[in-house]
């Protein structure tokens, strides 16, 4: 699946034309290797996400085309959330 795709299904962002621009600005790794909208993402492969003061870690758990939005928390483990001070 797409990683665009994955980070909207899995609502870990909004909306999928969001999670295309961050990634194409380089701001998502998957397993250590900056990664395109279009790279494919596998269970099992941890995604790192930087928003502006937040860096996301997550570990893909499943694929699913659609999912509900109170199931899609079950898409993905939180491996860690850190947040950086701004001064």
């Amino acid at each position: 699946m797409r990683l665009d795709k994955y980070l909207k299904v899995s609502r870990i962002i909004k909306r999928r034309t969001v999670a295309k621009e961050i990634a194409d600005k380089q701001r998502i790794t998957i397993n250590g290797k900056v990664a395109k909208s279009s790279t494919d993402v596998s269970i099992g492969d941890q995604l790192v996400i930087n928003f502006g003061n937040k860096t996301l870690t997550v570990k893909v758990l499943a694929l699913t085309e659609t999912t509900k939005k109170e199931d899609a928390d079950g898409l993905y483990e939180i491996v860690s959330e850190t947040y950086k001070e701004s001064y």
